[in-house]
């Protein structure tokens, strides 16, 4: 079996479970909501999940290394954004999917053959 970098499609797999395991933890996964609507900064996230700021700005931190998130500085501040649209489906459709299995929501989408 080859190694990932010698399979494109190994590759991306590999990307995508990296892409989760960065999305794994509840803090970032709120952030990455929270920064799909509008640029914001640390004061204004930690005041909107359950977490302190030191907290919020070492998962802001992590994400930006894993290319999640952006920032740009606006005076003495800086602000964070994410970086693909499709970062804010995939987090949506995560929550969405715990939503129905918290509330117990019967199956409604076309489930895959087996």
């Amino acid at each position: 079996m080859g190694d990932a970098a010698d399979d494109p499609d190994g590759a991306v797999l590999l990307t995508a479970a990296e892409l989760l395991a960065q999305l794994a933890d509840p803090t970032r996964l709120q952030l990455v909501r929270l920064l799909g609507t509008e640029e914001q900064d640390v004061t204004t996230l930690t005041g909107q999940v359950s977490a302190s700021r030191s907290s919020v700005s070492q998962h802001l931190g992590r994400l930006r290394l894993a290319g999640l998130v952006a920032a740009r500085r606006d005076g003495r501040r800086m602000l964070y954004r994410v970086t693909s649209g499709h970062l804010v489906e995939l987090a949506d459709q995560a929550f969405d999917l715990a939503e129905h299995f918290v509330q117990a929501v019967p199956r409604h989408h076309d489930q895959p053959s087996v």
